[in-house]
């Protein structure tokens, strides 16, 4: 567990995107938030792009299959990228 803890932390997630950067979802972390993420498009191996941040950075928007998705950053944190 320790492992994978140290491993995510070391991993780039949607939250640490900066606004028009792009990335591909790796995995997503946290398997509460993962069937809902799922359902919305965000799937392993999928493009996704980071459109726009709240004046308070939360929450984000996100762009996957063409969907515009808005996420808070404690969802976006969960989605780790390549």
């Amino acid at each position: 567990m320790r492992n994978r803890i140290q491993e995510s932390q070391q991993q780039k997630s949607v939250r640490d995107l900066k606004i028009g950067e792009s990335g591909e979802i790796a995995s997503l972390n946290d398997p509460e938030m993962a069937l809902k993420l799922l359902e919305m498009g965000c799937i392993p191996g999928t493009p996704v792009k980071l459109s726009s941040k709240a004046p308070f950075g939360d929450p984000v928007t996100i762009i996957v299959n063409d969907y515009t998705l808005s996420l808070r950053l404690d969802e976006a944190e969960t989605i780790l990228l390549k």
